[in-house]
């Protein structure tokens, strides 16, 4: 049977994985503001992994609401995380039926709680992608590095929803066959991970969120391979790195056993690409920054299994303040 999946969210990285599902799969996109783009020729992509091809998906949707007609196997959430508030996901309802499983390929760490308060019967896969990739018009989209994409089945860790269990299950289920799914569209490092381990891959990932994608806004709009070549910036970001490294043994009671942050730093330095974050995209462009998501819950776990961020906390405070004066400006 073929898995009918729905992307929600039509920025790089949506638009780069549901090209990739498209050989296996009846895939549709719901798009925002690039919808009449994408509706009249697909979406054009120049990918440093497959070459530059045209995906264009079998259905396109300008809302939730309109996919609504046929259920969904799969409906893939790749928006940004910008509030933590479980009303804020109550837009989904009208594709989440019985037969649906969530799968959030979202930055930061405890965004899927949310989700399963508004859904508390719907299971869930929590995934992690260090695709770099950017969305350069309504409907193009640039791929410059990586492929990786780690998925897990979702569970609060505190004995909420038990490995047997049904929801537990189901969502094991999916993620292996969403793993199936991109390796057939040629992802090769496609990675399954039990949920402790997933939740791991989180904090790693932060390390590079919660350090590069903030000091990029602050310091001014900069690249991530930029800020590491200042020598000024790099101790920053080092230190701001080693910051959600020492947590990690609070909360998950070992230290992550992934990379360094030096070595973060170095593959970083190698990168050629003068691509900025989408962090720092949102910024420069007006939009909302996903704060919460990438710091605010990174703080308070932290705080909670007594451990202290001061540099993050600084610049929680100060991304705050920049985001109000902003806004009160326009």
């Amino acid at each position: 049977m073929t898995l009918r999946v729905l992307v929600v969210g039509a920025g790089a990285v949506g638009c780069f994985y549901a090209s990739r599902l498209d050989a296996g799969a009846y895939v549709g996109l719901v798009c925002r503001s690039n919808y009449d783009a994408v509706r009249a020729s697909g979406v054009t992509m120049d990918t440093h992994s497959f070459g530059s091809y045209a995906f264009v998906p079998q259905a396109v949707y300008p809302t939730v609401e309109a996919a609504a007609a046929a259920p969904w196997d799969l409906v893939i959430v790749a928006t940004k995380a910008l509030s933590m508030d479980p009303a804020s996901v109550a837009y989904l309802a009208p594709v989440v039926r019985d037969v649906t499983t969530l799968v959030l390929i979202q930055n930061g760490v405890d965004i899927e709680a949310p989700y399963r308060h508004q859904f508390p019967h719907t299971p869930i896969v929590s995934a992690v992608t260090i695709v770099s990739a950017a969305k350069t018009e309504a409907a193009r989209v640039v791929q410059y590095r990586w492929t990786r994409i780690s998925l897990g089945p979702y569970t609060d860790l505190r004995g909420s929803d038990d490995a047997s269990s049904t929801l537990m299950r189901r969502a094991t289920e999916s993620l292996q066959a969403l793993a199936a799914l991109l390796k057939r569209g040629g992802i090769p490092d496609v990675e399954v991970h039990d949920a402790r381990t997933l939740q791991c891959v989180r904090w790693h990932k932060l390390c590079i969120n919660a350090s590069m994608n903030t000091t990029g806004v602050l310091a001014g709009g900069r690249s991530n391979p930029d800020m590491v070549r200042d020598p000024l910036l790099r101790a920053h970001i080092e230190a701001c790195m080693s910051e959600v490294m020492d947590a990690a043994p609070h909360i998950f009671g070992c230290p992550l056993p992934f990379a360094s942050p030096e070595r973060i730093l170095q593959s970083t330095e190698r990168n050629t690409s003068s691509s900025k974050s989408s962090m720092v995209q949102d910024w420069e462009a007006g939009r909302a920054l996903e704060l919460d998501a990438i710091l605010g819950n990174a703080i308070r776990i932290a705080e909670a299994h007594g451990a202290h961020m001061p540099r993050l906390q600084s610049m929680y405070a100060l991304l705050h303040s920049a985001v109000a004066m902003r806004d009160a400006a326009t």
